[in-house]
């Protein structure tokens, strides 16, 4: 895919200085994507070029279907975005990088929050109830929407409010209530409550809908992220796959896309909550779910001829060694972290990459996705 915009992204927020968080924003799109597939060449020396593919680019805005907003100012006239170093709320719900439809739900959920009078959460001084408002939304332009509180407090009131919040945002799937007491930089706590009857939102990548939970993951850029699932089916399938199992499996977006005639593939994550989200999924023939340790799994079970790893940014450590030591024949490895791809496919040096390519899931930053095919020597 070739970029569609050549100049920099023109933006309010970062000319005025309330936002900093698009690091790359004064640069040319089409340069963000050379520098930042030459940046992943030069780290992942051990893949030869030939093995490269062009990257996958993104639109450069307009791409975020996730929208992680602190809630500040005061009941009444909230603010929804950032903090700023003060620790106080930047008002940003005109950001150009959310999908548009998802920039309309932000908008409508200021104003509900602000109908409702829920009191934003004043961290220094450590009072107040609504901490944060998430948003996802799918290509069909549903939407989940989560408020994560410090209490209980504004539960019963926004639970009465159902009704007023279906109106406002006629898509909406699901609607939850986090409830987060710890004064701690992290965005939820571990107590939920779905106030819908629905509990998952669906998200249509290619031609798989998945279920995504209150806590499931799924990549920012909904665009990005089917042309990834795309190449692994592509990638895969002039190959000899029987059985296939996919650790870190999440809900399940890699597993319903390698889901094929003959192959048995099953998908492996440490989640129940995820486990069961994939499982809702119709592909034909279906995957098979197991909730588990992926590293114990791999040890555990006969080694598959292909195996799927997503890890978190830090890789997958002792799974390297194990997978180099397994009689796995193939495996596609998915990474948002070059430096810990590159220490995992130095511990496997029996597999050789034959595929690679950057994906510009984060467009504006220096962040990115790195697919690579490995087939042993």
């Amino acid at each position: 895919m070739t970029a569609t915009a050549p100049e920099a992204l023109d933006c309010a927020y970062w000319r005025s200085g309330r936002c900093r968080s698009c690091t790359l924003i004064e640069i040319p799109y089409s340069r963000q994507l050379a520098e930042k597939d030459l940046a992943a060449r030069v780290a992942l020396g051990a893949i030869p070029d030939d093995a490269w593919l062009p990257p996958q680019a993104s639109a450069p805005d307009h791409f975020r279907n996730k929208a992680k907003l602190v809630i500040g100012g005061r009941a009444g006239a909230v603010t929804v975005g950032i903090l700023d170093g003060d620790r106080r709320g930047v008002d940003l719900r005109d950001c150009s990088l959310h999908e548009p439809g998802l920039r309309d739900a932000i908008h409508t959920v200021a104003d509900l929050v602000d109908e409702l009078r829920l009191i934003p959460y004043d961290i220094p001084a450590r009072t107040g109830e609504l901490k944060y408002a998430l948003l996802t939304f799918s290509p069909d332009a549903r939407l989940m929407l989560r408020l994560v509180l410090r209490s209980r407090h504004h539960l019963d009131r926004i639970r009465a409010a159902l009704p007023r919040i279906r109106a406002a945002l006629p898509t909406v799937e699901v609607v939850s209530v986090n409830i987060h007491p710890e004064h701690k930089a992290v965005l939820e706590g571990d107590e939920e409550v779905v106030l819908t009857e629905s509990t998952t939102l669906p998200m249509r990548v290619n031609d798989v809908t998945l279920h995504l939970g209150v806590r499931s993951f799924f990549q920012t850029n909904t665009q990005v992220a089917s042309a990834l699932y795309r190449d692994a089916r592509h990638w895969v399938e002039p190959l000899d796959i029987r059985s296939v199992v996919d650790l870190y499996c999440g809900v399940g977006g890699f597993a319903h896309h390698l889901s094929a005639p003959g192959r048995s593939v099953t998908g492996v994550e440490i989640s129940a909550e995820a486990v069961a989200a994939a499982r809702l999924t119709d592909t034909t023939p279906p995957p098979t779910f197991v909730t588990g340790d992926a590293t114990a799994y791999l040890r555990e079970s006969p080694a598959p001829d292909l195996v799927v790893v997503n890890p978190p940014r830090r890789g997958i450590a002792s799974l390297a060694m194990d997978l180099e030591g397994s009689d796995v024949a193939h495996a596609l490895y998915s990474s948002c972290n070059a430096a810990s791809l590159a220490k995992d496919l130095d511990a496997m040096p029996s597999f050789r990459p034959v595929r690679a390519r950057l994906f510009d899931m984060f467009p504006q930053t220096n962040h990115s996705e790195i697919l690579v095919l490995l087939t042993r020597t």
